[in-house]
């Protein structure tokens, strides 16, 4: 299989040369993992979709934007809080109650610290955007790091231990009371004071049902002496996260100040809708990416796993996003009306991206799984800085040209993170690109078919209907047709499922 250019995908047949017990147990683990972690992104995507639709009927652009403009200090807020222990107990081979006590105490102190801070300097906040009513907003926004710090001990203990159920389960009760709650408030005329508590309440929601699922307690006794041999790794990955947030956020600060609100309004819905499809796909992989890749040490074994996963990123990544891309318009137009027809534009471009950002973000997790967070920050910060760049080059050309720049870094960095992982497998960029260029190419011609069965309609559900409809179709026929094994085997692991439930 490993030779062929058809689209092998046997992720979940048994290896040979390894112990039966631990491989089945590995590839159940995996495979279930990645069933719960679909569960869990594709339930969180459903409700945003409905809470998401029905708060931007309400709401005005406005709204959203000057919430927006909050979001990457308390993005960036979170990153120091957390400080990249989860990752770090990850990769202990061994972890005691001492391990998460002392991660625990470290988080609430460093969350409270935060608060503080962030507290003091809302007014020069709202003195940046000149918006006066971001100081006692930001004061209650960035009540979710300060709430959020309490969780990041359980939720590490979740993670290490591939509970991906249990997180499903309490990342779709904290969508449910949280999107509740903020329709609610917006009914009641809350405006963007109600997105604000939304947000404060869904952290609150994760914070206690992590305790719950976690059956952990912290104890009194204080010592961070265990925080020392984790730092090396921890602070590189929260260097990382921070340039990570500025990049993806930075966004709102440029349109902020040189557009005001009712842009960024605008940017941020767009960019709202594509990050949900995007992360339904890394949040499926991540959860089990790095605990199966943190365990395995035979190089060959660990190649022919990575390529079966980055066969089936590629699978559901790029017939996606490129289909999001595609329906952009008709989607806005039927959800949240045509007074965000705007977002639309930036949406079709920040798909393509979108498409491209699951396959670098698997390489990223790889490459924490393997110990290597000094070369997950350079990778990070040189397309940081890279993107930096450009914004700043372009601000005054216009919005397009600025988001067009940040699409071509994101599909052309791909490459660039996979320098790091051919020193630690052997993989060749060539085999890579086999692995993926058929379902992209795939998807591409999908979309084209699609496109050109619909673009003479003007009927918002009827071009809908045919564009996904004609593009299902052609990409699972060509899937088909090229006798991919990731088409067949996903649907034989799906069936056995269903057997399974009724017996």
């Amino acid at each position: 299989m490993e030779g062929k250019a058809s689209f092998p995908f046997s992720f979940l047949s048994p290896c040979t040369n390894f112990a039966p017990v631990a491989e089945q147990t590995l590839k159940e683990k995996t495979a279930r993992g990645l069933l719960w972690g679909g569960i869990n992104n594709g339930a969180q995507q459903v409700l945003n979709l409905v809470f998401g639709i029905v708060l931007a009927r309400i709401l005005s652009v406005d709204d959203y934007g000057t919430v927006g403009m909050l979001t990457i200090f308390s993005l960036i807020a979170t990153s120091l809080q957390e400080s990249g222990f989860i990752s770090a107990l990850n990769r202990k081979p061994n972890v005691t109650h001492a391990d998460y006590n002392a991660v625990f105490w470290f988080n609430v102190a460093a969350g409270l610290v935060l608060y503080v801070l962030l507290g003091l300097t809302a007014p020069l906040i709202a003195r940046f955007f000149d918006k006066p009513v971001l100081e006692p907003l930001s004061r209650l926004y960035f009540l979710n790091f300060l709430i959020s710090s309490m969780a990041i001990a359980p939720r590490s203990m979740l993670f290490r231990n591939m509970r991906v159920k249990q997180t499903a389960q309490m990342t779709i009760a904290a969508l449910v009371v949280s999107g509740a709650t903020g329709i609610a408030l917006a009914l009641c005329g809350f405006a963007f004071w109600g997105l604000a508590i939304q947000n404060v309440a869904y952290c609150t929601c994760i914070t206690v049902l992590s305790w719950y699922y976690a059956r952990w307690r912290p104890s009194l006794s204080i010592d961070l002496r265990p925080l020392r041999e984790m730092f090396g790794f921890s602070s590189k990955l929260l260097v990382t996260n921070v340039f990570t947030h500025i990049n993806n956020n930075v966004f709102s600060v440029f349109f902020g100040k040189l557009y005001g609100a009712t842009l960024v309004g605008h940017f941020n819905q767009a960019n709202k809708w594509t990050t949900l499809g995007s992360t339904t796909i890394t949040g499926m992989l991540q959860g089990v990416t790095q605990p199966v890749f943190a365990r395995i040490d035979d190089v060959e074994r660990k190649q022919r796993i990575f390529r079966k996963m980055l066969r089936f990123t590629a699978f559901v990544s790029f017939p996606a996003m490129l289909g999001l891309a595609l329906v952009a318009r008709e989607f806005i137009t039927i959800t949240i009306t045509a007074k965000w027809l705007p977002a639309a534009e930036l949406m079709e471009l920040l798909c393509v991206a979108g498409a491209v950002i699951p396959v670098t973000q698997y390489y990223a997790n790889f490459v924490i799984s393997q110990g290597k967070s000094d070369a997950f920050l350079l990778n990070t910060v040189a397309q940081c800085v890279l993107q930096l760049a450009a914004l700043f080059a372009l601000c005054r050309v216009g919005v397009q040209a600025m988001v067009a720049a940040y699409v071509a870094i994101n599909v052309l960095w791909w490459p660039v993170w996979h320098v790091r992982v051919r020193r630690l497998l052997g993989l060749g960029f060539g085999r890579a690109l086999l692995d993926v260029l058929p379902f992209a190419a795939a998807a591409v011609a999908a979309m084209a078919a699609a496109w050109a069965a619909a673009h003479t309609l003007t009927n918002a559900w009827a071009a809908l209907a045919v564009k996904v409809g004609v593009a299902a179709v052609v990409y699972v026929g060509l899937l088909r047709m090229a006798h991919a094994a990731v088409l067949t085997e996903s649907l034989a692991f799906l069936a056995s499922l269903v057997r399974k439930k009724k017996n």
